[in-house]
C-alpha cells in the first residue's frame, strides 16, 4: 500500500512539473471572462473598486471613442508583478507581453455588458516563442490570467471562458508572420522584425529619450476621427531597467479598428447593436517602446499591417484590402509624431 501511494505521488510531482503541453488547441488573442448582470456603470464602477484589493497594478483607464456613439466601452491597463518578475531575465524587446488588458464594453440587442481580456497567454506564445524560460513564461501568461479572472469575479454577474477570434494554434502565434495570403502584407516578419525603429541614442540617454517621446505626444495636435493626425498618451510603464512602455491612442484608430471589424461581422450585428467589434477594444492602446540594448536606448514601434493582422484577422482578407492604405497611414503619424 505505501509503495503504491509513493508511486501515485510521484506520478502526480511528475505531471505538475510537465511542461505545459496544448496540442493542437487554438487560442483566441481576445478572450470573453465575463457577463455582467449589472449596467456598464455599474460594471465598471465594481472593477475600480475591485482594484483596491488585487496583486495587480492599474496604470490607466480609457473610455473608448466608439462610431456613432451606440456602444460603450472601457480599456484597463495593468501589469501584474509576478509575470513581470518571471520575465525579469528576457530580452526588453520582449516588454509587450507584460502589458496586460481588460475592457467593459456594451454589446448585443440588450447593450449588455461583458468583460474580456487580450489573452496573456497568446501573447507570450508570440513575444516569448525564442526563449530558453519559454515553457515557464507561458505557464506565468497562464497565472496571469488567472489573476485577472479573480479581480473580474468582483463584477456581479458570470464567470465565462470564450476564446474570442482571430483563434490560432500555439505553433501560429510562436511563428507567427500575418495570417494566411495577407501575410505578404505584413512583408513575412515576425514581431522583432515588425519592430520598426524610430530613431536612437546612447545607453545613457534611457531616461532623456523617454522624457522625449512623452513630449513629443504631449505636444501633438489630436485630430478627430476622421484624420490620424496626433497622439494621446494612455500609459507609460516602466518594466524592468531597460524597457519603458509608452500606450498610445486617438480617435481614428479607434474607429477604423472597430468599423473595419465589424464590417463583415454577422453574428450579434443589428441595428441596435451595429457595431461588434466592440469585442476587440482590447487591443488598444498601441505599442511605443523604449528598450536599452546593445549600448544604445531605441525607440521601437510595430508596423501596424502586423500588429492589426495580429488583432484582427477576424474582419476577413477583403477587409485587408479594402483597408490596405490604413496601418501605413497610422505608423505613418507615429512616426511624425515622435520621429522628428
Amino acid at each position: 500500500m505505501k509503495a503504491r501511494f509513493t508511486m501515485a505521488v510521484v506520478a502526480i510531482a511528475a505531471l505538475l512539473a510537465a511542461p505545459l503541453s496544448f496540442a493542437a488547441d487554438k487560442f483566441g488573442i481576445f478572450e470573453k471572462i465575463h457577463a455582467s448582470n449589472v449596467s456598464f456603470d455599474e460594471t465598471t464602477a465594481a472593477l475600480d473598486a475591485a482594484f483596491a484589493s488585487s496583486g495587480l497594478t492599474l496604470h490607466a483607464t480609457h473610455d473608448v471613442r466608439l462610431p456613432d456613439d451606440t456602444h460603450r466601452a472601457r480599456v484597463y491597463v495593468l501589469t501584474s508583478s509576478a509575470y513581470q518578475d518571471a520575465a525579469g531575465d528576457e530580452s526588453p524587446r520582449t516588454a509587450s507581453a507584460q502589458v496586460l488588458r481588460i475592457a467593459a464594453y456594451t454589446t448585443g440587442d440588450e447593450q449588455a455588458t461583458f468583460v474580456n481580456m487580450a489573452n496573456p497567454v497568446a501573447h507570450a506564445m508570440v513575444y516569448y516563442s525564442g526563449s530558453s524560460n519559454y515553457d515557464a513564461l507561458v505557464a506565468a501568461a497562464e497565472a496571469a490570467a488567472d489573476e485577472i479572472r479573480a479581480l473580474v469575479s468582483a463584477v456581479p454577474g458570470e464567470a465565462v471562458s470564450v476564446q474570442l477570434e482571430p483563434l490560432r494554434t500555439e505553433k501560429h502565434y510562436n511563428k507567427y508572420k500575418g495570417d494566411g495570403p495577407a501575410r505578404m502584407m505584413a512583408k513575412f516578419r515576425n514581431f522583432r522584425k515588425s519592430q520598426l525603429e524610430l530613431f536612437g541614442d546612447s545607453a545613457e540617454s534611457f531616461d532623456a529619450v523617454v522624457e522625449r517621446v512623452k513630449a513629443a505626444v504631449k505636444g501633438s495636435d489630436v485630430a478627430d476621427a476622421d484624420d490620424t493626425v496626433g497622439w494621446e498618451q494612455v500609459a507609460v510603464i516602466p518594466l524592468g531597467d531597460d524597457a519603458v512602455y509608452i500606450g498610445l491612442t486617438n480617435p481614428y484608430i479607434e474607429d477604423r479598428m472597430v468599423r473595419i471589424n465589424s464590417r463583415f461581422r454577422s453574428d450579434g450585428k443589428s441595428d441596435d447593436s451595429p457595431y461588434p467589434g466592440v469585442d476587440h477594444v482590447t487591443a488598444l492602446p498601441t505599442d511605443v517602446l523604449v528598450v536599452r540594448q546593445g549600448g544604445e536606448t531605441k525607440v521601437l514601434h510595430y508596423g501596424q499591417m502586423w500588429r492589426m493582422q495580429l488583432y484582427f484577422w477576424d474582419s476577413g482578407y477583403r477587409a485587408f484590402t479594402a483597408n490596405m492604405g490604413v496601418p501605413g497611414a497610422i505608423a505613418g503619424s507615429i512616426e511624425d509624431t515622435l520621429g522628428q
